[in-house]
C-alpha cells in the first residue's frame, strides 16, 4: 500500500515505518523537517515537507495521523495548552478536508488519540463505549477525534487510537519515569492508587497495522489487557531495574511542580481494550513484568 504518515518520526512513527517498509508498503512522511526526517527513516520514505501544496490525497491508500506535540513535556500555561491542541487538530482537519476532497480517497485513516479521552476516572473500569469526564484531556481528545471522524464516508474508514502510556526501549515517558529509580528515589506517585493505562511498542505497532489491514472502524482503546495501578507499577519496575521503589512522592509536591498537568501521573483511567480483542487481535505482552524486563 501507499501510506501516508504524520509524526513519523515519533517514538510510535519512527518505528512503525520500519515495520511498513519490511512488509514493502511504500511511506510518505510528513515533516517539517525534511533532512533531519530523511537522516533518520532513510531513503526509501518519501518525505513530504508539509500539507499545504496538496489538494487532494488521490493515490494514497491509507493515512496513519501521529501528530502532535508531546502533552508532558511543560507545564500547561495558556499558551502551551493552545500549541497542544493546535498540533493535534489543525493537522488533523487539513487531513480530514484532503480525504474528503479525493475522488479516489485513502480506504482508511487512522488518526491518534490517547486515553486521557476518558479523564481522571478514578475507580470505573472503561470500554470504548463510555464518556469521558469533562476535562482538559477530554475536550482535547474528544476534538481531535471529531476532527478525524469527518473524513469517514463509505469509501474511507476511520480508526481513532486511544492509547495508553507506550513501554519502549528508547525514548517515550518510561525513559523519565527510570530517572529517579536510578537514583535510588523511585517510588509510588500521589496515593498509588490510581490506574496507569500502558501498552507494549510492540502491541501498539501490531494494533495500528491490524486495524490498517482489517475493515474496521471507531475508537479503539490502544491498552494492555490487564490494568495496574501507579503502586503496582513502580514497584515492578524497581524490582526489574534491581532499584529500591520506596520513596513516596506526594501528591502536593507533584502539583507544584506540574501544575494542572499533575493529572497525567496523578489521574488515571482503568481502561480495557474492549473492541480490539472483539476484533480478534491477540495481545503479546500481557504481563507488565515481563513487559518492563523486555525494554529495560
Amino acid at each position: 500500500m501507499q501510506i501516508l504518515i504524520t509524526g513519523g518520526t515519533g517514538l510510535i512513527g519512527r518505528h512503525l515505518v520500519a515495520r511498513l517498509l519490511a512488509r514493502g508498503d511504500r511511506v510518505s512522511v510528513v515533516s517539517r523537517n525534511v533532512e533531519a526526517a530523511r537522516d533518520l527513516l532513510g531513503s526509501q520514505v518519501n518525505i513530504w515537507s508539509g500539507l499545504d501544496q496538496q489538494r487532494d490525497l488521490n493515490g494514497i491508500d491509507a493515512v496513519i495521523n501521529l501528530a502532535g506535540e508531546p502533552i508532558a513535556s511543560k507545564r500547561w500555561t495558556p499558551q502551551h495548552k493552545q500549541l497542544l491542541c493546535e498540533s493535534r487538530w489543525q493537522i488533523t482537519e487539513r487531513l480530514a478536508s484532503l480525504i474528503n476532497a479525493s475522488s479516489e480517497p485513502p480506504a482508511v485513516l487512522i488518526s491518534g488519540s490517547a486515553t486521557g479521552y476518558y479523564g481522571d476516572s478514578g475507580e470505573l473500569v472503561l470500554t470504548e463505549d463510555d464518556s469521558g469526564h469533562d476535562e482538559f484531556t477530554h475536550q482535547l481528545c474528544a476534538r481531535w477525534e471529531r476532527l478525524a471522524m469527518a473524513a469517514a464516508s463509505d469509501r474511507t474508514r476511520v480508526c481513532l487510537l486511544r492509547t495508553g502510556v507506550v513501554l519502549a526501549k528508547q525514548g517515550g515517558a518510561l525513559a523519565q519515569m527510570k530517572k529517579p529509580f536510578l537514583l535510588g528515589l523511585g517510588g509510588p506517585v500521589g496515593n498509588g492508587r490510581q490506574y496507569m493505562p500502558w501498552i507494549h511498542l510492540d502491541d501498539m505497532l501490531a494494533g495500528i497495522l491490524w486495524l490498517l489491514d482489517h475493515p474496521l472502524s471507531g475508537p479503539f482503546n490502544l491498552v494492555a489487557p490487564y490494568a495496574v495501578r501507579n503502586e503496582q507499577f513502580t514497584a515492578t519496575l524497581g524490582k526489574v531495574m534491581h532499584r529500591p521503589a520506596i520513596i513516596r512522592t506526594p501528591a502536593s509536591a507533584v502539583k507544584l511542580l506540574m501544575g494542572e498537568s499533575s493529572v497525567l501521573v496523578l489521574g488515571g483511567q482503568h481502561v480495557l481494550p474492549k473492541r480490539l480483542e472483539a476484533s480478534g487481535f491477540r495481545f503479546k505482552w500481557y504481563e507488565l513484568d515481563k513487559a518492563l524486563a523486555d525494554v529495560t
